[in-house]
């Protein structure tokens, strides 16, 4: 009886271990943005203690986004985007605000775009969508952008803070080999001036 017992206690304290250490949705999001270890605890605490009241936790949610998250956002992205958080209260629909890099055909233009988490981010990659009309060849009309880190590269490690360099690098340097618009793409090989000069007037036209 004595060993039988044992053996119930050793399953309960198991048990328990591991649901102590599964993380919640809302920490899976939040360290994928970026978040520090610290923050990404305090945020699971918050969400089990204030699970009755999903509007509170939701508030507590995009504070801590926006002090710990958002700062490193903004120190990585440096002069490449202006802003990038939460739409009003729903930490899984963000807004961007994407700066023309210095020296491209997009120098001067304020590009806006969408970021929309699933409930599996980190796991699954954010889905991004340019809303500023913008002439490029691995970005179409509907503002989908062709890159390979938002398709079968993705992986959990990236940030949206990577996400966004990575879209600021794609505005500097085009992937022709991999277009998603052909027609611009064989302008850009062929006729490299003509293809810079409508870029330029979009960015005129469009982003400022």
């Amino acid at each position: 009886m004595f060993g039988l017992f044992v053996c119930l206690l050793q399953s309960v304290i198991v048990s328990f271990i591991r649901l102590v250490s599964e993380p919640s949705s809302s920490s899976r999001l939040l360290t994928g943005l970026g978040m520090s270890d610290e923050d990404s605890r305090a945020s699971s605490s918050s969400s089990s203690s204030s699970s009755s009241n999903p509007q509170q936790d939701t508030s507590y949610l995009k504070k801590k986004e926006s002090k710990a998250s958002m700062s490193k956002t903004s120190k990585l992205l440096s002069t490449s985007a202006k802003s990038a958080g939460p739409k009003d209260d729903n930490i899984y629909e963000w807004r961007s605000t994407i700066l023309g890099p210095p020296g491209s055909v997009y120098e001067g233009g304020v590009f806006f775009l969408d970021i929309a988490f699933s409930p599996d981010y980190p796991f699954k990659p954010p889905k991004v969508t340019f809303r500023t009309r913008i002439y490029h060849c691995n970005i179409n009309s509907q503002g989908v952008i062709c890159l390979d880190i938002l398709k079968d590269n993705w992986s959990p490690a990236l940030t949206i803070s990577k996400v966004l360099l990575s879209i600021c690098s794609l505005l500097t340097d085009c992937n022709p080999a991999d277009p998603l618009v052909g027609s611009i793409a064989t302008q850009y090989t062929t006729n490299r001036p003509e293809h810079d000069k409508i870029a330029k007037q979009w960015t005129k036209r469009y982003a400022t």
